[in-house]
């Protein structure tokens, strides 16, 4: 059966093309610093926006209208596996990711929601084979449930604990099945909403204890993705207790994690937690912690994780290019986590509004490559900073200086001159980078 029936193959046309259905920008095979645009931008597909999202928001039920929905249960499940490798095919997109939720609906027993997921997974498994389409990553959706409601690896109940501990298990056993080159865990409700009831030490606790779980696990049955965490500094929960990479870096390294972790960064999360996208891209890839990214944007006028397509050219630009500074993706990719908006509701806008990333980060990917090429920022920084590699300078930075040294060098009171930044200069050279290319 054919989901999709009025849109065909995505293709490459170039910027001369008026075809909506038709990507200006993304040619999988050009080659850009030396590897191909589908080499370096690795997209996937994310299953719960794309084929379980409704349009449903707080205030009105959901719009959307799509041909599987005319099914229940295990037979919508099963549909949405066909849409799912359809869609892959027709966008020309390699990846895909799911929680356990979003492929096969929860039983009433743990026993009959493995036998639904085993089912599912045998036919996802078959479509891998016969399309060479791959898991990016799977994950445990352990914050829907009213279980959830206090926290899953750092809930009050050891009950819970233990029934997040079963799906996780599960879920391991599922990425191995499937190939999956990374496993996430993105901890929805692993926080707090007051500190009057909760003991903030043991939940930390016993989320570091959860983790080790994992890894042993994974280890016994040869599971050897990439664990991945993904930072949320709120929603649903108040405070959570990954809410940035600064803040996920050092728990990992308190509980001597960090070995066995990198982190999948989301644009909107870094914009709930009061930072550029970019910002902590930097901070994961200086602590070698970079793994992957979930593609989207915030809307800045709204304080909550609105999971837009990304179509700001100016941060997927610098998006890129903290990327290719870093060295690239190795098991990670880009992840479209993002939703059509309520309006769009229509099957073909899916298709619209996955050419629309796929282009912008292709043309953040040239642009950010022609920075890179021309030294832009590079020949910034190293004037800005040339006072580090010559004289005092440089004896700090070799670790030669010390306190006393450092004061006879300045009671010598030379002027100190600063100089200007530029940041203005710099921000318009960029406009005319990412707009020529």
């Amino acid at each position: 059966m054919a989901y999709f029936e009025n849109v065909g193959k995505i293709q490459f046309e170039g910027k001369g093309s008026d075809n909506p259905f038709a990507y200006k920008h993304y040619n999988p095979q050009e080659k850009v610093l030396g590897k191909t645009m589908e080499e370096h931008l690795r997209f996937a597909v994310a299953y719960w926006h794309t084929f379980t999202g409704t349009g449903a928001d707080p205030f009105g039920v959901g719009t959307a209208i799509r041909s599987w929905d005319k099914f229940d249960g295990m037979d919508r499940a099963k549909a949405r596996v066909e849409a799912n490798f359809e869609f892959l095919e027709k966008t020309g997109i390699d990846y895909y990711c799911f929680h356990d939720v979003d492929i096969a609906p929860e039983g009433d027993t743990l026993q009959e929601t493995h036998k639904n997921l085993d089912t599912i997974v045998a036919m996802l498994k078959e479509f891998q084979k016969s399309t060479g389409k791959k898991l990016l990553w799977n994950t445990a959706n352990m914050f829907t449930n009213p279980r959830y409601v206090f926290g899953a690896a750092t809930t009050c109940n050891a009950d819970v604990y233990a029934h997040a501990a079963a799906q996780v298990k599960k879920m391991l056993e599922v990425g191995k099945e499937l190939g999956a080159e990374n496993y996430v865990f993105w901890g929805g409700r692993e926080g707090y909403e007051t500190l009057l009831n909760t003991d903030m030490a043991l939940e930390l606790d016993n989320l570091a204890r959860f983790y080790h779980m994992a890894i042993e696990y994974a280890k016994e049955i040869g599971f050897n993705a990439q664990f991945l965490i993904e930072p949320k500094p709120k929603e649903p929960t108040k405070h959570q207790y990954d809410f940035d990479a600064a803040t996920t870096i050092a728990f990992l390294q308190k509980y001597g994690l960090k070995d066995h972790f990198k982190l999948n960064l989301e644009a909107n999360h870094a914009t709930l937690a009061g930072h550029t996208f970019e910002h902590e891209l930097r901070v994961a890839a200086i602590n070698d912690m970079l793994g992957s990214i979930d593609a989207n944007q915030g809307d800045l006028l709204l304080g909550w994780d609105t999971d837009e397509f990304p179509t700001d050219l100016y941060s997927v630009t610098l998006t890129m290019y903290e990327i290719l500074k870093a060295g690239g993706f190795k098991t990670g990719g880009i992840n479209f986590d993002a939703k059509v908006r309520r309006g769009s509701f229509e099957p073909e806008d899916l298709f619209l509004a996955h050419i629309a990333g796929v282009d912008t980060f292709a043309w953040g990917l040239k642009a950010a490559a022609k920075i890179i090429e021309e030294r832009v920022l590079d020949s910034v920084i190293e004037e800005r900073y040339a006072s580090f590699r010559e004289g005092i300078g440089k004896e700090i930075v070799e670790g030669k200086a010390t306190l006393k040294s450092l004061e006879a060098y300045a009671l010598q009171n030379k002027p100190i001159v600063n100089r200007s930044g530029r940041q203005e200069r710099i921000k318009l050279v960029l406009n005319e980078i990412i707009y020529s290319v």
